[in-house]
């Protein structure tokens, strides 16, 4: 009973685990990470949106235009952080996934050693751990940035609001959280029939093998006359 529910919970955390990892693909590929406010607008003639990569421009024809940031350098440090932050949760995704294939029970990799796979899928759990905190981090930052910029009354660029691209950010990083908790909390589970790497063996009941050799003697500090 044990043995399925660490299945059970390994397979679901692998689950969680690559829906978060596809849902960062899919949050970089969004183009609405923040996009202009119409508030306190009476006639929109067009609207501004942007992720991480590019901006774009519609107008009220539907009518599009995209181009990408010309420098990185130029870009504020935001969005330079949020950058590296996303690949590397992508890179910690991967690992994870990796490491969880390798070390579920039900996997035939690392022959039938439970001790050792149980330690993988408990790193692997630790990469989607990561990869859920890197998430997190990039996506609330700019979401940070956003509001406030949104409620500064002296900002004069352009105001914008909070976009599909950050949900769907935080969704990848509360799933990848969750398969990672799953995982650690799995490899604490103890199975019925898990090996042992160093198995416990009773002392026989018969003869103590002794490391003396025959021929040697414990030294005695009395003579034969003390025994007549």
């Amino acid at each position: 009973m044990t043995f399925k529910m660490k299945e059970i919970t390994e397979v679901i955390a692998l689950f969680l685990g690559f829906v978060s990892w596809i849902l960062i693909f899919i949050s970089l590929k969004d183009q609405y990470w923040r996009e202009s406010t119409q508030d306190g607008s009476v006639i929109v003639t067009s609207t501004v949106y942007e992720n991480l990569w590019m901006s774009c421009a519609s107008d009220s024809t539907g009518v599009y235009n995209c181009r990408d940031f010309p420098s990185l350098f130029a870009l504020p440090g935001y969005i330079q952080a949020s950058r590296a932050l996303m690949i590397a949760s992508i890179v910690f995704g991967t690992f994870g996934l990796v490491a969880t294939l390798a070390g579920m029970q039900c996997s035939k990799i690392g022959g039938e050693n439970y001790v050792l796979k149980g330690r993988v899928a408990a790193i692997g759990g630790v990469f989607f751990l990561l990869q859920g905190i890197c998430t997190m981090i990039a996506v609330s930052w700019y979401a940070a940035n956003i509001t406030q910029e949104f409620f500064d009354q002296f900002f004069p660029g352009t105001k914008y609001e909070i976009g599909e691209g950050l949900y769907i950010g935080w969704s990848s990083a509360v799933l990848a959280l969750c398969g990672g908790s799953c995982l650690t909390c799995a490899c604490r589970i103890k199975e019925d029939g898990e090996k042992i790497p160093y198995p416990y063996q009773p002392p026989s009941r018969g003869r103590i093998l002794s490391t003396v050799a025959p021929s040697q003697t414990a030294p005695s500090n009395y003579g034969r006359n003390a025994y007549v």
